[in-house]
Formats: structure tokens, C-alpha cells, sequence
């Protein structure tokens, strides 16, 4: 299918899936994903399985042969465990188990965080995914790490609103090219329907939204034939997640001209 066709697929399962999601929004069904976001506005984390959906199915649409399969597995993963971090992490007991340091802690203390399942299920997905497109042992490995790797980068990009469907559009716009290309053509459509009411603070991507943009957009980075340069990226993925363990992402962007106005660009003033 053409990319330019997919594109609009994707946006257009976004924006009913969209619908669906502002109608369980006023509904009790809907309470559960209703949040506050950090400027103290009500949002629902309900964007984030309209863009799961939508992002993912469009993507099995439009890959390649030999990685519709594995597209399904990485964004039906991902969303499904970022899903279940976004409902089960919101509470009380679940406060402190937040990144990498608040999963070891919990599992120190005898307790699996919602986190720590999510992590586990999105590298199990990974894993699968690499097999099921890769045979030598090395290759298997770099698509492992890529794809959770990036399914958790975008995921911690998710602070702002805009900040994590910003980056996934540019990361998708710069994948369409070559072979595997159609598989990021749909999610790139997917979210950019998603981004105006993402940028409006009246959705967030949440875990489930995030997770599984990455994760697809982590398959495409494996897809690169050079091994050298898929190396080259998941060591770039890694230094950066490890990085936000001691840095603000937020407070980077915030001091660095060009990423601060793209940042706050379409945003609703605090």
C-alpha cells in the first residue's frame, strides 16, 4: 500500500478511535483513567490506547512480509503492559516504585511493581520479535534492546504534553524510507491525529500510548541493515535511559535553544 495512503489509514483509525475514547471518558468506565496532568489540568490517559490501537494495527497494515508479525507483537505488547502500568501504577502502594531505581527497590522488598511487569512484558515482546526476524544471535540481541530500549525512551519523554508524539512523528517521518518503511507509515498518521489533542492537555499518551509507539518505532531502528549503525543506536537508547536515572529530561530541553521552542511549540500556555 502506498505510504502516503497508509499514513491517512492511520490517522483516520486514530481519530475514531479518538471518539471512543472521549465517549468512555464521560462514562464511570472512564474514571479510571482519569488523571491530573502536571500544569493541574484533567486529562484522560485514554489517548493512549486510541494511538496503541490505531498506531499498531496500521503498522502490521503496512510492514513488510516478514515483520507483520512481529509488529503485532511489539505494539499489542506494549500497549497492553503500558495499559496495565498506567491503571495498577496509579495507586497508593504503587507511589515510590517509579523508574529503574523504584522497581529493584520493590523487588528488594519482596513486592512486583506494575512497572516491573511492564518492563518484563515489553522485553518478552521484544524477544519475540527478534526471533521471529532475526537468526543470528547478535542481530537477536539488537533487536531486543531496540525495541524495549526505545519503547521505554519515548515512554520517558512523556512529561509534557506533545513532548513524546513529537519525537515519535520526527522518528517515524525520518523511517519511512526503504524496505521497511510502510511499517512506521500508520503510526506516523496515527499520531499525528493523536498530537492536537495530546498538545490541547485534553489526552495523554500515558504508558500504553508511549510504550507502544516506541516499540514499533524500535522495530524500524532494527530493521536497519547495517550493524554497525543498529549498534551505533541502541547504544545512543541506552545512554540516554540511563542518563534520565541522574538528569531531568525537562529541565535539559528547558536550557537547550531550538529543542525548547519545538517543545513548547502548539502547547497551551501553564
Amino acid at each position: 500500500m502506498n505510504r502516503g495512503l497508509l499514513a491517512l489509514t492511520g490517522a483516520a483509525a486514530a481519530r475514531a478511535a479518538l471518539a471512543g475514547a472521549a465517549a468512555l471518558t464521560a462514562r464511570p468506565a472512564g474514571a479510571r483513567w482519569r488523571r491530573t496532568n502536571y500544569a493541574g489540568r484533567p486529562v484522560t490517559l485514554l489517548g493512549g490506547p486510541a494511538l496503541a490501537v490505531s498506531a499498531t494495527a496500521s503498522a502490521v497494515l503496512g510492514a513488510p512480509a516478514g515483520t507483520r508479525a512481529a509488529a503485532a507483537v511489539v505494539g499489542g505488547v506494549a500497549g497492553l503492559v503500558g495499559g496495565y502500568d498506567d491503571v495498577a501504577g496509579a495507586r497508593p502502594e504503587q507511589a515510590r516504585d517509579k523508574g529503574l531505581a523504584g522497581h529493584l527497590r520493590a523487588l528488594g522488598e519482596g513486592r512486583v511493581s506494575a512497572g516491573a511487569v511492564k518492563v518484563a512484558g515489553i522485553v518478552s515482546a521484544a524477544g519475540v520479535a527478534a526471533l521471529l526476524t532475526r537468526r543470528r544471535p547478535l542481530d537477536v540481541v539488537l533487536t531486543t534492546g531496540l525495541v524495549a530500549g526505545t519503547a521505554n525512551l519515548v515512554n520517558l519523554l512523556d512529561l509534557r504534553p506533545g513532548r513524546a508524539g513529537k519525537a515519535g512523528v520526527l522518528a517515524a517521518a525520518a523511517g519511512l524510507g526503504g524496505p521497511a518503511g510502510g511499517l512506521v507509515a500508520g503510526p506516523l498518521g496515527a499520531t499525528l491525529a493523536v498530537l492536537p489533542e495530546d498538545l490541547g492537555e485534553r489526552v495523554m499518551l500515558g504508558d500504553c500510548g508511549a510504550n507502544a509507539l516506541g516499540a514499533l518505532l524500535g522495530l524500524r531502528l532494527a530493521a536497519i541493515e547495517r550493524g554497525g549503525a543498529r549498534a551505533g543506536l541502541l547504544g545512543a537508547v541506552v545512554a540516554l535511559t540511563l542518563a534520565s536515572e541522574k538528569v531531568s529530561f525537562t529541565k535539559v530541553i528547558e536550557a537547550t535553544p531550538g529543542l525548547r521552542e519545538l517543545d513548547r511549540l502548539g502547547r497551551r500556555q501553564p
